[in-house]
């Protein structure tokens, strides 16, 4: 049995992203879900990129054409309303503005800068050349954990995308993950299963099953994300998703309202 719910959509606003919110939720319905939650790129509050996020402008809209399809579609499916803000350091403030403008079911807080390189853009993939894995990987999981202390984050976004494009560190970073989750579990921020990991160059959801079994042994609730930046992507490879967490120890992944933990709901497959 495929999770009731997916968290993770993007709509066009974002820059990189295709289809109509009806559209996504279309597809939603065709596959048995019963809640989505769109969670469309915040606006950076470091730089303007309107291949990468949304800008200030576009925030009213964003959030009007969300309401209307949860008005239009509210007998068939639940929709939920979120965000994905990026973490970066000395900018909580602006982040934090952001983020109270606007009512919130979950906050997504997410990782996609290391020291003002995009790791994860494919345009900046040959920086990797010239960066010490270990190290590029060791900096991804220090700033998750400031991500998490920061407060202004409900659920952390695909915890290892930095293996994006295949990078493995050498150095067994077990330890490392470790104490991300016992960041996690103070901060009380739960984590996502993302399959958008693939429909990458590694392949693999995101995060591993070796990081997930950690994660879940340390108490961090998990929930569920496609990351659906196309309508056809919505619900995708969830099976694969169910399969993981249940290897990894989970037995129910959380559901959100207003910025809370709402209820759980039991895994099988």
């Amino acid at each position: 049995m495929i999770p009731i719910l997916d968290y993770h959509l993007h709509t066009k606003l974002c820059g990189h992203a295709q289809g109509e919110p009806s559209e996504y939720i279309h597809h939603a319905i065709k596959i048995g879900l019963k809640e989505i939650g769109f969670s469309d790129h915040a606006p950076l509050v470091s730089h303007n990129d309107p291949t990468l996020t949304m800008n200030f402008s576009q925030l009213p809209e964003y959030h009007k054409m969300i309401e209307d399809v949860r008005k239009t579609y509210e007998e068939d499916i639940q929709v939920k309303i979120g965000i994905e803000a990026d973490f970066i350091p000395g900018y909580e403030n602006d982040t934090k503005a952001i983020l109270e403008n606007y009512p919130y079911d979950y906050v997504i807080g997410s990782v996609h800068y290391v020291n003002d390189w995009a790791f994860d853009h494919p345009h900046q993939i040959q920086q990797w050349k010239q960066k010490n894995v270990n190290d590029v990987y060791r900096n991804y999981y220090r700033l998750l954990r400031e991500s998490a202390n920061s407060g202004l984050f409900d659920i952390m976004a695909h915890v290892d995308l930095v293996k994006k494009f295949g990078h493995r560190p050498s150095d067994d970073l077990s330890d490392v993950v470790r104490k991300t989750a016992e960041i996690f579990k103070k901060s009380g921020v739960a984590i996502e299963i993302n399959t958008s990991g693939l429909r990458k160059p590694v392949k693999e959801i995101y995060p591993s099953l070796k990081d997930l079994k950690i994660y879940c042994q340390s108490g961090i609730p998990c929930t569920f994300g496609s990351d659906a930046h196309l309508p056809e992507q919505v619900g995708w490879e969830f099976k694969q998703a169910v399969e993981l967490a249940l290897a990894a120890g989970y037995s129910e992944y959380v559901v959100f309202k207003n910025r809370k933990i709402e209820k759980t709901m039991p895994l099988s497959i």
